[in-house]
């Protein structure tokens, strides 16, 4: 659906996903992409931000003994909905959230497959041109 460009009928089909179980990070992170696409950044916010609470809320309160590698599939739709979350935060100039959030997904996976450090660069630099 997506690659014929029918979002609507993909956010329709995602929502009804989403009504059954509603901690699906993949069918956030879609759905915050397909905000993107229609220029609705505040809306993608509050979708890539759900993603990310609910993969925080999955590991353990104590921390992690090691990292959360973004190379496990199964950790991918978390971190590049996050690494949206930390874009639309910038794009909202909420500039010290996005750097929390870079700072913790940088503890999290240090090798930085997703070049989280170049986005962290560039909200610094847009926080000081504020």
């Amino acid at each position: 659906m997506l690659a014929a460009g029918e979002y609507e009928i993909a956010q329709d089909e995602l929502r009804w996903l989403l009504d059954g179980c509603s901690e699906f990070i993949a069918a956030h992170k879609t759905l915050g992409e397909i905000a993107l696409l229609e220029g609705d950044v505040k809306l993608a916010r509050g979708h890539f931000g759900y993603a990310y609470k609910i993969g925080r809320k999955a590991l353990p309160a104590e921390g992690l003994r090691g990292t959360l590698p973004y190379d496990l599939p199964a950790n991918r739709d978390f971190y590049e909905a996050s690494k949206g979350l930390c874009a639309c935060l910038r794009d909202l100039a909420r500039y010290e959230l996005a750097l929390e959030t870079l700072a913790d997904l940088l503890k999290l996976d240090p090798s930085d497959p997703l070049n989280l450090r170049e986005l962290e660069g560039q909200v610094r630099q847009q926080h000081r041109e504020q």
